[in-house]
C-alpha cells in the first residue's frame, strides 16, 4: 500500500517495521481468521484487509504485544466487514437444508472447527459450540490458539481480569456440560 503523498523514507520505515512485526504473525492471523469467518476465501479477504490497516498504522504501533495488536485489528476489521455485508432477514432456513453447494463452494472445516474436532470428542465439541460466544471466544484464543491473558485481552479490547473471568466461567460451563452428559466418565474436578 504505497502512498505517493508519503515520503520514501517513511515508506521504507513502514516496510521494515511491517516485515519485522507483522510478517512473522501471518500464519496465526490466517488461522484465527478462518475460525472467525468459517471459509478460506473470507479468511484470506479478512487477513488482506487487516494487513492493509496494519501497514497504514505500523509507525504508530508502540511495539508491545504485536500479536494482540494484530488480533485487535483483525477482530475490528471482521466486525466492520460484517456490518457492511449483513444479510437481510432470513425467514425459512429449511428451504436450503438439502441444497447442493454452488460450484467451488468451500465446505471444509474452519481452522477453529478442525482444531476442535482433532482434539475433542463430539460431546466436547457440542459443549464448546453451545457456550456463550464471549466465553467461547476467550476459550478459543487462550486454550486453542495459545494466547496469553494479556494478548487475549488486548485483541478483544477488554481488561485482563475480564479474560480471566470469562475463561474461568467458560471452562466451568464446559466442564458442567461434560459432567451432565457423562463425557468425563465421572471426573468432577
Amino acid at each position: 500500500v504505497m502512498d505517493a503523498s508519503v515520503p520514501d523514507a517513511e515508506q521504507a520505515d513502514r516496510a521494515k517495521a511491517f516485515r519485522e512485526i507483522v510478517e512473522p504473525e501471518l500464519a496465526v492471523l490466517l488461522r484465527v481468521a478462518r475460525g472467525l469467518t468459517r471459509t478460506s476465501a473470507d479468511a484470506e479477504d479478512l487477513v488482506q484487509e487487516t494487513l492493509i490497516r496494519a501497514f497504514k498504522a505500523i509507525l504508530k504501533f508502540d511495539g508491545a504485544h504485536p500479536r494482540a495488536w494484530l488480533f485487535t485489528i483483525l477482530r475490528n476489521t471482521n466486525v466492520n466487514m460484517n456490518r457492511r455485508t449483513r444479510p437481510g432477514l432470513f425467514i425459512d432456513g429449511t428451504l436450503w437444508e438439502d441444497a447442493t453447494p454452488a460450484f467451488g463452494d468451500d465446505r471444509r472445516l474452519s481452522a477453529e472447527e478442525t482444531a476442535i474436532s482433532n482434539s475433542m470428542s463430539a460431546e466436547i465439541q457440542k459443549g464448546f459450540k453451545d457456550l456463550d460466544p464471549r466465553f467461547r471466544e476467550v476459550l478459543y484464543l487462550v486454550d486453542v490458539q495459545g494466547l496469553n491473558y494479556g494478548e487475549c485481552a488486548a485483541s478483544l479490547g477488554v481488561p485482563v481480569g475480564t479474560v480471566m473471568s470469562r475463561l474461568s466461567r467458560g471452562r466451568k460451563r464446559l466442564r458442567e456440560h461434560l459432567i451432565r452428559t457423562s463425557a468425563l466418565g465421572g471426573i468432577t474436578k
